[in-house]
């Protein structure tokens, strides 16, 4: 980690008497848990933590680095598939379906090696730095060679991703997935071979010997309920509380799903989740598109969260989640880029709001600091970086840094810089990146990835059939 002397010419940091704590469900505790101060000066660590904040700071001392425009926490992307990147373009042209597009998923997958997935994910890990993302949650299941067979080091595509993630010079948490079967009382079809343990049992011995670094953590992930047998979820789960570690799971996506579960034990995915004991404040399920008011009380009442990834779920055609009620149930929210159809956190925020704008036909349903609050501390709470998404002493020198004169941002006044990141940048308006002190993205240049889009080109012409 390095030592080092920041100064932004503004930054949002929590406002006085903030406790950085979740705003209760439904309250606008989000508009007063932040303020734009000016001229602040922020210290790191060789720990990669802030050792001071201090604004009002009109002359920066000798040796800082300068940071113009609005400076923000590092942002927590709390749902990637990496691979998914080499889709962008591909999956868009022509119509379908989720199913249909899961297809052509499916055979990127088959042709991922520890090597290629290396090298697609460092320049995916990169792209994300570059759009001020500080800390992604990778939602993994690409396990085994295509047919199953394990790789000498059964870890080694977790590992590539680990690897990449340092390179990249982000964080990241290793949501390890378990995915064991194609449906309910279905084996897994042939492309799914490769993402299976055979059982949770195995899957957890596995896992077990995946390992934190100070860039890395082990959580772990159900694929689905359809996914992995309904006498099996337990394992996992009790495989992530005795380790206090995050536990994901995508849940009720397509209602196709919802039917199925019905069908198989009479009980929606979030009823079946809730009886074997997988739902709690360290699990995060991800999408919840499709859920009933008992779905959204049982989440609510366990302290569940739910990432939602507007760009994927409309992208996909999946719906419109019922973000505002599952947030005043009791539910915290964060933000995934998921399939990377775009990766930018910024969009997300604006479209989670935007598009319950469209469904109700009001405004207003989030402020702009609580949008930020998902992007920031929940998504780093749901990834088990509980230091992560505030700018004050003591947490991770995680920040970014949005240009206040780029011909989208230019024009409102810097106290409404929470406002003009979320409804009117882009990840293009980045300027700088810093994870752990370390000035990893400098004037919109990443500094250990280069040449990014020639990293990214050239790592999916390699996966191409």
């Amino acid at each position: 980690m390095t030592v080092q002397t920041y100064w932004a010419e503004y930054a949002l940091l929590p406002a006085p008497g903030a406790t950085g704590e979740r705003p209760a469900p439904g309250g606008a505790a989000g508009e007063a848990a932040l303020r734009v101060a000016s001229d602040v000066l922020v210290e790191t660590g060789s720990d990669g933590r802030i050792t001071g904040v201090t604004s009002g700071v009109t002359v920066p001392p000798p040796g800082a680095v300068w940071l113009r425009g609005l400076t923000l926490p590092g942002l927590a992307n709390a749902h990637s598939h990496a691979f998914h990147r080499a889709l962008r373009g591909t999956v868009q042209a022509g119509s379908g379906t989720f199913w249909t597009w899961r297809e052509v998923m499916y055979q990127v997958a088959e042709r991922l090696t520890p090597d290629t997935y290396f090298d697609l994910a460092r320049a995916v890990y990169a792209e994300m730095a570059l759009t001020g993302i500080s800390c992604v949650g990778e939602f993994h299941y690409v396990h085994h060679a295509p047919g199953g067979t394990r790789y000498r080091d059964p870890n080694a595509m977790g590992e590539a991703l680990i690897a990449a993630a340092a390179e990249a010079g982000i964080r990241i948490t290793l949501l390890d997935t378990a995915y064991l079967s194609a449906g309910f009382g279905e084996p897994p079809t042939p492309p799914q071979l490769r993402f299976s343990d055979g059982t949770a049992d195995a899957w957890a011995e596995r896992a077990g010997a995946l390992t934190d670094r100070p860039h890395a953590r082990v959580g772990a992930a159900v694929h689905s309920v359809r996914a992995v047998p309904a006498a099996e979820l337990s394992t996992v789960a009790r495989w992530a509380a005795d380790r206090r570690a995050p536990l994901h799971v995508h849940l009720s996506e397509q209602t196709a799903e919802n039917e199925a579960c019905q069908a198989a034990h009479g009980l929606t995915p979030t009823g079946l989740l809730a009886e074997h004991g997988v739902l709690g404040p360290r699990t995060t399920a991800v999408h919840a598109t499709h859920l009933t008011a008992e779905d959204i009380r049982l989440l609510g009442d366990s302290g569940t969260g739910v990432c939602m990834c507007p760009t994927t779920e409309r992208d996909l055609a999946d719906g419109i989640g019922p973000a505002v009620q599952v947030r005043d149930a009791g539910s915290p929210l964060s933000l995934g880029s998921d399939s990377h159809a775009v990766i930018d956190l910024f969009e997300e925020a604006r479209a989670m709001e935007l598009d319950e704008r469209l469904r109700t036909r009001t405004r207003g349903h989030w402020t702009a600091a609580q949008l930020l609050r998902a992007a920031t501390a929940d998504g780093h709470r749901a990834l088990g970086w509980e230091n992560g998404g505030r700018i004050a002493a003591g947490g991770l020198a995680d920040f970014t840094t949005i240009a206040l004169d780029s011909v989208r941002t230019a024009g409102p006044r810097p106290e409404l810089g929470a406002e003009t990141a979320v409804f009117a940048a882009s990840g293009a308006d980045v300027r700088h990146t810093v994870v752990g002190g370390r000035h990893i993205v400098c004037d919109g240049h990443h500094q250990l990835v280069p040449e990014a889009s020639r990293a990214l080109s050239e790592s999916i012409e390699a996966l191409r059939g």
